[in-house]
């Protein structure tokens, strides 16, 4: 008690001259509560109202002001009072969610803001103080629980460390942070209704958090201070533009760039099948990557499949994707826009589980074909075929569109036996019929489809024999003791 009149005696004399302490407590309590603008408006009233009725046009922004923090079992705290240094301290919320104060024991702070405790406080200590003057603040918050599901690439339940303006070595869990640890968005997020359920004094309110508002224009209200509870869903996008594609790429919650990408190719490409490819460098097996800041897309997967045939329609380019609800989304690019014009929205960036399809062209156009063998996802060799008489007969590897020309001087030229004048020209052709056609020789000529045509994937070039030669090897054969014996004898019809 001696204690306590002391404590009476020392705040008698703080007390000024037309004010006394109970109307400067009061002041003390309400003037920030009028300063303090309000940050919260919830996108719905309670739980009982789905999302959907969020106006699309209004954003809930969720604050991260002190007053807002819902205290809990581990928050660390520092009670502060004025004059009275013998309670002044850090405490610790009990598991029971209590603090342990002196004087009045066990207060329960726990599903409170800090400004709701702080008038507790007060008031459990007024019976031994004379209207006490009590600060508490927020040293470092608990660990703080919550869910994250939808378009993200490990969805789940997260545990974060929580404080305030980076105290005591810990970051202030974010919105974009649970985000990032959860290894990012996928290409088929809605980043404009991202939405947050809490649990709230009322019950559980939802909001709407539009991340293309932090993200292209640095509004960094959407990038919300999470509480303990907080569950995130990320919704499909109804919206698969390609422009938006590309500009999610760019953000600093996309997929990180050391993540493996599991896809499969099929179509006009030459080794279809799957691929693992990372962010970066095509390895010399063409089945890997190794990583660096490139954004693995369409391009890289056609590279890694060794490339396109000569078959491929780049006008009908398809990318199949699954959203985390199993719905499939197809998604349509033009590689030929990309060739022509530049347009390099249409290398759309890739993810997990994608699937690409290269159709097949029903008509070849040469003016194409050149163009696309040129391209960056173009192979870099075809492999054609040629027999009879040339130097070196058999497969040979010549770059694509090569003039038929070439093609022979690739296999050494004509031989001394050669019919120099026509060859005769074996393809496959898009319908799945094979052409055969001769053609006049003339080395002088260019490109020319019809006396010298640029060369496909899988032609046969034939050169036969000249006249001089059929008519030496028939008199050698007849000249033989033995062979021209049995070729008369076979000529007569003694013999088969």
């Amino acid at each position: 008690m001696d204690f306590l009149k002391r404590h009476r005696h020392r705040r008698s004399w703080l007390r000024p001259a037309g004010r006394s302490v109970g109307q400067l407590s009061t002041i003390a309590l309400v003037l920030p509560a009028l300063l303090l603008p309000t940050l919260v408006r919830p996108a719905t009233a309670t739980s009982t109202r789905p999302a959907t009725a969020i106006p699309p046009n209004t954003t809930a922004e969720v604050t991260s002001n002190n007053d807002e923090y819902i205290l809990g079992p581990g928050d660390r705290l520092q009670l502060d009072f004025f004059s009275v240094p013998e309670f002044s301290k850090e405490y610790q919320v009990l598991p029971n969610g209590t603090l342990n104060l002196p004087r009045v024991g066990g207060i329960s702070v726990q599903g409170l803001t800090v400004r709701q405790a702080t008038a507790n406080i007060a008031s459990s200590f007024s019976r031994y103080l004379t209207r006490p003057l009590v600060t508490l603040s927020l040293v470092a918050g608990r660990s703080v629980n919550v869910a994250i599901a939808g378009e993200i690439n490990r969805p789940g339940a997260y545990a974060m460390n929580s404080a305030l303006n980076g105290t005591s070595g810990q970051e202030t869990p974010t919105l974009t942070k649970l985000i990032r640890l959860a290894e990012g968005i996928t290409q088929s997020s809605d980043l404009a209704n991202v939405r947050v359920q809490r649990r709230q004094a009322d019950g559980i309110r939802t909001y709407r958090v539009n991340l293309w508002q932090l993200m292209r224009s640095g509004d960094a209200a959407q990038d919300i201070r999470l509480q303990d509870g907080d569950s995130i869903y990320i919704p499909v996008t109804t919206n698969l533009d390609l422009a938006l594609a590309r500009e999610r790429t760019r953000t600093n919650i996309a997929t990180s760039s050391n993540r493996p990408l599991r896809i499969a190719i099929v179509g006009e490409v030459n080794r279809p099948g799957p691929y693992t490819i990372f962010e970066g460098a095509q390895q010399a097996d063409n089945r890997t990557a190794t990583p660096n800041s490139v954004a693995p897309s369409i391009t890289k997967a056609l590279q890694i499949s060794g490339g396109i045939t000569q078959m491929a329609d780049l006008r009908n380019i398809q990318v199949r994707r699954l959203t985390h609800t199993g719905e499939e989304k197809v998604i349509a690019v033009n590689f030929r826009k990309m060739l022509r014009d530049g347009d390099i929205l249409q290398d759309l960036p890739l993810q997990d589980g994608d699937r690409i399809e290269v159709a097949r062209a029903t008509t070849v156009n040469n003016e194409e074909l050149a163009e696309d063998s040129r391209s960056s996802f173009s192979p870099d060799r075809i492999a054609i075929n040629i027999i009879g008489e040339v130097i070196r007969p058999g497969g040979v590897e010549v770059a694509p569109n090569t003039p038929m020309n070439q093609g022979i001087l690739a296999a050494g030229g004509f031989n001394s036996n050669a019919k120099k004048s026509v060859v005769t020209l074996v393809r496959l052709e898009p319908n799945g019929t094979v052409s055969k056609r001769d053609i006049n020789v003339d080395l002088a000529k260019g490109v020319d489809e019809a006396g010298n045509p640029p060369l496909r994937k899988g032609d046969t070039i034939i050169v036969k024999k000249n006249g001089l030669a059929n008519i030496g090897q028939t008199i050698g054969t007849l000249t033989n003791p033995i062979g021209g014996a049995f070729s008369l004898l076979r000529l007569l019809g003694i013999i088969r």
